[in-house]
């Protein structure tokens, strides 16, 4: 007779728990299996098949097609139907908006703008947003940079008008109604994925450059953000209250009107806040199809690597956007104002308007004080490039020899058909088959265009870009997660960041490495690096304190709670931290073409510039794209194949 077996307290629960994770382990076990013999097939069918990376064409047959558009789109502006019926009026309606706002701006004056925006700041979010909203407005005058400001105020704010007049519509219908949700998620997901470069071209083409195009361009940019936080806000309105307004006999138009957007005001309000802060971004790039304002400035002090006059209009953009921010950051705080205090703060206001209006109508912006930073910071820049030009053009250096030139040099001589079937055997393994479907398309498309030496080249760039900007990204966030004093001393440097739109980061990195490629991976580093530091921190945060409590009490180190249980634990963090640094760092990498990236950037920037060059400038928008959607899905289609982790 054998001795029985001796169990401890919850031992079957063990076993079960150990039988259910016993085909996850196997399948875990095929899939490196799988991977292993992929790797070794790729490698051998690369040795055996790669190309010498021979340049691309300058004639490629997408770019006599998108040349041929253009023609066709120059010849038929004035007569065809589609165009004097539709896109004319479109430009026309845009036109018209540009000049009520500008006419509105402008006409108040010096006084009149900043005691207005003060009142405003005032009523809608408090005395010390008023406050500041007062002296960031006179700082434009005393930066001497009053005129940009207000131009760059006027695109951002017709782009931001336009956007609610289509997105809250739009976004109401998408909770309300099933179908019109479901078709617009994709929709969406690919104007969110796209890069701003991209919109740009096209809206040359059919809008022209200008005003008009700058807007339309910025509003199709920021509209999303619009429709998405619209969406959600309706959707999360209590059914209870939905069914007791229904009970007692509310229309759908009463239902809208009465109790879901009120009920979603403060969503609402972040929505117009997002909308703001993507337009005021896109606002500033629209500079290199001729919209007028801040953007300019930069894009000029770039060409001529005058980093202290860029970074003079650096810092207004900053101010604009932090006053606009705060304003409406601080509004959906106080939705729910007493009435009677709102009827104060208002004619608080109303005396604050007449108040400054009087003090300051004698006043001129260019009577202000004036200060700039030009020169201070070029000497700054002078004695870095003096002092640390060893220890920059090192790390650039090594940098660009073992990660960016072995990267390159291997998808640039690597066959367009290899690189198609390595996406879409890795993206099967990995992603699933219909995200690896989607990004073997997108890989084949761009080898379609003509432009395959110059999209591996991008794409080496922006891999480096991420492998570091994730390296930093994690290693902060982590550190924030587990340190509850350092988050709170990164919080307000995060918001900072967020806050610049992306032209900004271009200043350090060229007053560091000059005018490079790896000036564009280090911009691109700064602009990714907080989102990621965010999501990697909350992902970490959001494991259970239970499931903590229980490593701990079964003696996990500090590593091991970390690489066992939190970091497995927040895999979907990091997975949409990952994703949301592929898309910044794309866009990024491409806006540095403006200081030496070449590439896809450079091309897409000739495109504008040089009318024989559209054609290849529109095939290059068109292959940031494909990368960007690439990307996406791989990392988006792991996280979905995966499904939710125990």
């Amino acid at each position: 007779m054998s001795a029985p077996t001796l169990t401890r307290p919850g031992g079957r629960v063990l076993e079960k728990a150990a039988e259910a994770d016993a085909p996850r382990r196997g399948g875990a076990t095929r899939r490196r299996t799988a991977g292993t013999v992929l790797i070794v097939l790729a490698v051998v069918a690369y040795l055996v098949f790669r190309t010498d990376g021979a340049p691309d064409s300058d004639d490629a047959a997408a770019f006599r097609f998108f040349d041929s558009v253009r023609d066709w789109v120059d010849a038929n502006r004035d007569t065809s139907p589609f165009f004097l019926y539709g896109i004319n009026y479109v430009r026309l309606g845009v036109r018209l908006l540009v000049d009520v706002v500008q006419a509105g701006l402008y006409g108040l004056g010096f006084a009149g703008l900043v005691a207005a925006v003060s009142a405003i700041a005032l009523v809608l979010a408090g005395w010390r947003t008023g406050l500041l909203a007062f002296l960031g407005f006179l700082a434009f005058g005393v930066l001497g940079l009053w005129d940009e400001s207000v131009d760059t105020l006027v695109l951002t704010l017709s782009a931001v008008l336009l956007s609610v007049l289509i997105g809250v519509p739009l976004g109401v219908l998408a909770a309300r109604v099933r179908w019109v949700g479901a078709t617009l998620r994709p929709v969406l997901d690919v104007m969110q994925i796209m890069p701003t470069f991209a919109y740009l071209a096209p809206m040359t083409l059919l809008f022209l450059i200008g005003e008009p195009a700058a807007v339309i361009a910025t509003m199709i940019y920021a509209v999303p953000a619009t429709i998405r936080i619209t969406a959600l806000g309706i959707s999360e309105v209590p059914p209870t209250a939905v069914e007791a307004a229904t009970a007692l006999g509310s229309t759908r138009w009463q239902l809208l009107s009465k109790v879901r957007l009120p009920m979603a005001r403060t969503t609402l309000a972040l929505a117009v806040n997002q909308t703001i802060m993507l337009a005021l971004s896109m606002v500033v790039i629209t500079a290199l199809i001729d919209a007028p304002g801040l953007g300019q400035n930069i894009v000029n002090a770039l060409e001529r690597v005058n980093v202290g006059a860029a970074f003079n209009a650096g810092v207004a953009i900053v101010i604009l956007a932090v006053v606009l921010d705060r304003i409406t950051t601080n509004a959906a705080r106080q939705t729910r104002i007493h009435h009677a205090r709102r009827s104060r703060l208002i004619q608080t206001g109303i005396a604050i308007v007449v108040v400054i209006a009087a003090a300051l109508v004698t006043i001129n912006p260019e009577s202000l004080p004036q200060w700039s930073a030009a020169a201070p910071v070029n000497d700054l820049v002078g004695w870095i490039e003096l002092h640390w030009f060893d220890a920059t053009e090192g790390i650039k250096n090594r940098v660009s020899e073992f990660l960016l030139n072995p990267l390159e040099s291997v998808l640039v001589t690597t066959p367009w058909w290899l690189f198609v079937a390595a996406v879409a055997a890795f993206g099967t393994l990995v992603s699933g088959w219909r995200a690896a479907l989607i990004a073997a398309l997108s890989a084949a498309g761009i080898a379609g265009l003509g432009l395959w030496q110059h999209s591996m080249q991008t794409l080496a760039t922006v891999l480096v870009a991420i492998l570091l900007t994730m390296v930093i990204g994690v290693s902060v966030g982590v550190f924030c997660a587990r340190h509850d004093r350092l988050a709170t001393a990164v919080r307000p440097v995060l918001d900072a960041a967020q806050t610049m739109p992306s032209f900004v980061y271009l200043l350090p990195a060229v007053a560091l490495f000059g005018n490079s490629r790896f000036t564009a991976i280090v911009a691109a580093i700064i602009f990714a690096v907080p989102p990621v530091v965010r999501l990697v921190e909350r992902g970490v945060r959001d494991v259970p304190p239970t499931v903590v409590e229980a490593a701990l009490s079964a003696g996990s180190t500090p590593r091991q709670l970390l690489w066992k249980v939190q970091l497995p634990m927040a895999r979907g963090g990091l997975l949409l931290a990952a994703n949301q640094g592929i898309v910044m760092v794309l866009a990024m990498v491409v806006v540095g073409g403006l200081v030496g990236a070449g590439a896809l950037g450079y091309d897409v920037v000739a495109g504008f510039s040089q009318r024989e060059l559209f054609g290849e400038g529109l095939a290059a928008g068109l292959a940031i794209v494909l990368l960007g959607i690439l990307l996406d899905r791989l990392t988006q289609g792991f996280h979905d194949s995966k499904g939710p982790r125990r």
